[in-house]
């Protein structure tokens, strides 16, 4: 299969200045969602393996475009999460192909490590539909500070035949971070 045939990228930056009156420094986020054409939408596919190198194609486009907009080095980002919304003529099934057999690699690579797993959601939706990306720490999973989430959608995607797909990067975890483990 050829690589990731992308109508559009979108880059959000949350920067995060004060919490409940406090200032904030070091707390920022930034989401990088790629509409890709879906090659299996609207008919049954039995074999998806070639949505598993178009997710290691998408995924490495948008780790990279991420990093270079936060315009840290790739060892400075701490979180990290993804998340896919099929369009209607695709499956949820094509979400999990993109984001979990070869989605990783290139996402670590444009970190410089990550150690845990890249949490995820997926869905299938329409134009405007909302994605909740969870973002964690990429070397422990369990460090409670950057356990935090963002949202994005795009409003003329994914059409039908697409698939929305986002890569969310944080840096300093969340704001006034404050909770422990018991």
């Amino acid at each position: 299969m050829r690589k990731a045939d992308i109508r559009k990228i979108v880059v959000q930056i949350e920067e995060i200045h004060q919490e409940q009156g406090r200032s904030v420094s070091g707390k920022t986020k930034v989401t990088v969602v790629g509409i890709i054409r879906n090659p299996f939408a609207g008919a049954y596919q039995n074999d998806l393996e070639p949505l598993y190198d178009l997710g290691a194609d998408i995924s490495g486009i948008l780790a990279r475009r991420g990093v270079a907009a936060l315009g840290v080095k790739p060892d400075d980002v701490t979180s990290y999460g993804k998340a896919a919304i099929v369009g209607t003529d695709g499956e949820i099934e094509h979400t999990a192909a993109i984001l979990h057999p070869r989605f990783g690699g290139p996402v670590r690579a444009a970190v410089e490590k990550g150690d845990d797993i890249i949490p995820g959601t997926k869905k299938v939706g329409g134009p405007g539909s909302t994605a909740v990306i969870p973002l964690t720490n990429k070397n422990n999973i369990w460090e409670f500070d950057d356990m935090d989430s963002t949202e994005i959608s795009v409003a003329d995607a994914p059409r039908s035949d697409e698939i929305l797909v986002a890569v969310a990067l944080g840096i300093g975890g969340r704001p006034l971070a404050r909770t422990k483990p018991d």
